[in-house]
C-alpha cells in the first residue's frame, strides 16, 4: 500500500484515513518527557498503596492481592432517578451509577507488563466477579471496565490500577458498537466479531499474538498507531461466560501484549484499555461479542505521541503508519 485510502470501522461505522506516504515526514512538534522508571514498591504518599490513608479519609488495608474499593471521588452516584427537563434544545436526564477502583496488587511499580500471567489471571477473576455482581443489579444497565495507564493518558495515580464504572444507561461507544453488531447478526446470522476474527486469522497480516482462547491484533481500521483489539476465539458476550481456561488465556494474551508494548520503545507504555461487553438490562444480546480495546498514544518514540487534532477532530481519524506495519513491529516483540 503506497497511496491514501479510507477504511471502515465495522464496530462504529466511522471511516479512518490511512496515508502511508506521510510516515517518513520530519517531526518538529511536541515531544513529551517519558515517565521515569524505577522500582519503588511502596510509596507512603500514594493513595492506592497498602496501609496508606486515601485522600477521602479512608485507610487502605494491608492488602496482598487485588484490592477493590468504591471510588472516593466518583463520576456517578447511586439513587438519582428524578430530574431532567422537557426543553428539546437543552436535553438532560439523571444518570445513576457507581464507580470502583481495582488495585492490581500492592507493588507500586508492578504494571501489567511486569506481572506474571497468573497474577493477571487474578485481576481477570476480579473483573469477572465485579461484572457478575453489578450486572445482576436492576438499577445497572451497563458495566465498563477500563484502565488508564501512564501520565500521558491522564492517569491520576501511577499505582497499577483500573476502574469499573456501572451506570443506568448504555454509554455512547457501547451503544454504537451494539447497533452495528446487531445489524450484522440479524442480516447474516453470525456475530460480527467472530466473522471478522476468522478473516483476520486467515489473512494473518495484523495478528500480534494468539493462544487457544484469545487473539490480539491491530484492527484493519485502527486509528491510533499501535491500537490493538483483543478477541475471544469463542464468541461470548461477557467475562462471566468465559471458562477458567479461557480466563487464563485472556491473562496470557494481556501479559504478552503489554510486554510487547513496553519493548517497543523501551518504556512503560501508556495506554487506555477497556472491555466492551453486553448491556446488563436482561435483554437478548447474543449479537454482542466480548472484546478489549487498547488505545496507546505513542507514535515514533517514548516521547512523541499521536495527537487527534485538526483534521481528526473536524473531519475523520487519520494515520500514517499502516495497521499492517504496526502489527508486524509488535508481533516481532512478543
Amino acid at each position: 500500500m503506497s497511496r491514501p485510502e479510507r477504511r471502515l470501522n465495522l464496530l462504529t461505522g466511522d471511516w479512518v484515513l490511512v496515508s502511508p506516504q506521510r510516515v517518513s515526514r520530519p517531526w518538529q512538534g511536541a515531544a513529551s518527557q517519558a515517565a521515569p522508571g524505577g522500582r519503588l514498591t511502596h510509596d507512603p504518599a500514594c493513595y492506592l498503596c497498602a496501609g496508606v490513608m486515601r485522600a477521602g479519609g479512608v485507610r487502605n488495608p494491608d492488602y496482598e492481592g487485588v484490592y477493590v474499593f468504591d471510588n472516593d471521588y466518583p463520576a456517578l452516584l447511586p439513587g438519582l432517578t428524578e430530574g431532567g427537563g422537557d426543553d428539546p434544545l437543552l436535553v438532560r436526564e439523571p444518570e445513576a451509577g457507581l464507580c470502583r477502583v481495582i488495585c492490581y496488587g500492592p507493588d507500586h511499580s508492578l504494571t501489567m507488563a511486569g506481572m506474571t500471567p497468573r497474577d493477571i489471571e487474578e485481576v481477570v477473576e476480579v473483573w469477572t466477579a465485579q461484572f457478575t455482581e453489578l450486572a445482576a443489579r436492576p438499577d445497572i444497565g451497563a458495566v465498563t471496565i477500563f484502565e488508564n495507564r501512564g501520565e500521558m493518558m491522564g492517569a491520576s495515580n501511577p499505582h497499577p490500577h483500573g476502574q469499573v464504572w456501572a451506570q443506568q444507561h448504555l454509554p455512547n461507544e457501547q451503544a454504537r458498537e451494539g447497533d452495528r453488531q446487531r445489524e450484522w447478526f440479524e442480516a447474516r446470522g453470525e456475530t460480527l466479531l467472530a466473522a471478522y476474527l476468522a478473516r483476520e486469522l486467515d489473512a494473518d497480516e495484523r495478528i500480534i499474538c494468539a493462544n487457544e482462547a484469545f487473539v490480539a491484533l491491530v484492527p484493519f481500521w485502527a486509528a491510533w498507531p499501535f491500537e490493538a483489539l483483543v478477541l475471544p476465539r469463542r464468541s461470548v458476550s461477557g467475562l462471566d461466560e468465559l471458562t477458567a481456561a479461557e480466563r487464563a488465556g485472556l491473562a496470557d494474551i494481556l501479559s504478552r501484549l503489554t510486554k510487547a508494548y513496553d519493548r517497543l520503545f523501551e518504556v512503560s507504555f501508556p495506554y487506555t484499555m477497556g472491555f466492551h461487553q453486553r448491556p446488563t438490562d436482561g435483554a437478548d444480546h447474543r449479537h454482542v461479542t466480548l472484546h478489549a480495546h487498547f488505545y496507546p498514544p505513542l507514535l515514533r518514540s517514548a516521547s512523541v505521541r499521536k495527537f487527534m487534532v485538526g483534521y481528526e477532530m473536524l473531519a475523520m481519524p487519520q494515520r500514517d503508519l499502516t495497521p499492517e506495519e504496526a502489527a508486524a513491529r509488535l508481533r516481532d516483540l512478543t
